[in-house]
């Protein structure tokens, strides 16, 4: 049974803006009150773990989108019996519907990227006691020897265990001396995953302190891809975007359809993220065969131009079954698939990052018929164009998406 709203009603974001995680959030709520029926919006600066603020205790409001990472904050927010998304995940709480990144292609996209770039030695650091820290690295153990590989894993066991997601990660500024020495310890080169931007950044000072040359000997990827902090590092640090907009929006839609007195079927929602962020704290090639590994720069640097295997033969002076056979041994994919697949990177960028019709991207992505590109992409990736640019760059209308875990009562 649907329930009567008044025109406008009250909802209080408990979002930190202090980060570029809750201000995609904000961004993706943004979206939908431009689109739907006006919200009266309650929210104040905050940052992550701030105790909820003083006006809550007697508000009287609709709803509630938060991210709950205290006990006090859920007892707070339950005494107010009001309709309530949770995108944290910190916590298990009954009759509150969770919407969060979906970690296991997070993990995926980051280890590809690794691969990519000829990596054989892979390690991880996170922080002890962070859930998404710790999700992370089950899942990147997973992957890697699902493929072969035994990762190194920062043991961070003798970190204070809190559950306070800003002292942990501020407590990892301490421990920069035993992070240098494991990073020492680590066979180069080696591909190292880091559990958010923020450790992204510790592990860089660590490399700078101690003299490891990153990307070369040690390429570091990152997880939120906060521009501002990744900027700041040195170098700038390579990292997975969430599709942080579209969390907000879903849930900006999944409130709204709780208010009108829908029941919720599915009480977690994992939104996957957009991809990789690619800077120079991952610009290299771990490919000890020279020939190859300057083939590779150069499909990298011209595979947009609208290069062909033929041009990449005349800068190596290799024959073609030698070339096809050394990328197979090394990368495990012939040049042809190289040439292409840097195409295809620089069209999803394109999709994702500007509103250029899709035969100009074809000119800017060497590809001289737009048709050709979109079979391309579409086999590779199993979405065309136009699906992706619409999933991956803006929220957009996705309340279809959300109605399927609602029924009325």
């Amino acid at each position: 049974m649907s329930q009567t709203l008044p025109s406008r009603p009250r909802i209080a974001l408990l979002i930190e803006s202090s980060r570029a995680y809750g201000r995609g959030l904000l961004r993706g709520i943004a979206a939908y009150v431009r689109t739907h029926r006006p919200w009266s919006i309650y929210h104040q600066e905050r940052a992550m773990g701030d105790a909820a603020p003083r006006w809550l205790a007697d508000w009287k409001g609709d709803g509630i989108i938060a991210r709950i990472e205290s006990r006090k904050l859920i007892e707070q927010i339950q005494s107010l019996g009001l309709p309530t998304i949770d995108l944290r995940g910190l916590h298990d709480l009954p009759g509150i519907p969770l919407i969060e990144t979906n970690d296991h292609p997070v993990v995926g996209h980051a280890i590809n990227h690794l691969l990519e770039r000829g990596f054989e030695n892979f390690a991880y650091c996170g922080f002890a006691g962070a859930n998404y820290s710790e999700r992370r690295m089950r899942y990147f153990s997973q992957q890697l020897a699902e493929a072969g590989y035994t990762p190194h894993v920062y043991d961070d066991s003798t970190a204070h265990r809190t559950t306070d997601t800003t002292t942990i990660e501020a407590k990892g500024l301490l421990h920069e001396d035993d992070i240098a020495r494991w990073i020492a310890s680590l066979p180069k080169p080696v591909g190292l995953m880091a559990c958010n931007d923020i450790r992204g950044q510790q592990i860089l000072n660590a490399c700078r302190e101690i003299g490891v040359a990153v990307p070369d000997e040690v390429a570091v990827i990152g997880v939120d891809d906060d521009a501002v902090v990744c900027e700041l590092c040195d170098p700038p640090l390579t990292s997975v975007a969430p599709n942080t907009e579209k969390i907000g929006y879903e849930a900006a839609a999944l409130l709204e359809a709780m208010m009108a007195g829908h029941t919720v079927h599915a009480e977690k929602t994992f939104v996957d993220p957009i991809g990789v962020v690619t800077r120079q704290s991952t610009d290299a090639l771990a490919i000890a065969d020279r020939q190859v590994a300057a083939a590779v720069r150069y499909i990298r640097e011209h595979a947009v131009d609208g290069i062909t295997v033929e041009n990449v033969l005349e800068q190596t002076r290799l024959s073609r079954s030698t070339l096809e056979r050394r990328f197979a041994k090394l990368l495990g994919r012939s040049p042809k698939t190289e040439i292409l697949r840097v195409q295809l990177d620089r069209v999803k960028q394109l999709l994702r990052e500007t509103d250029f019709t899709l035969p100009k991207i074809a000119s800017f992505t060497g590809f001289k018929h737009p048709e050709y590109m979109c079979a391309m992409f579409k086999q590779k990736t199993g979405s065309t164009p136009g699906e992706y640019r619409r999933r991956a760059s803006l929220p957009g209308d996705d309340t279809a998406t959300t109605a399927k875990r609602l029924a009325t009562r």
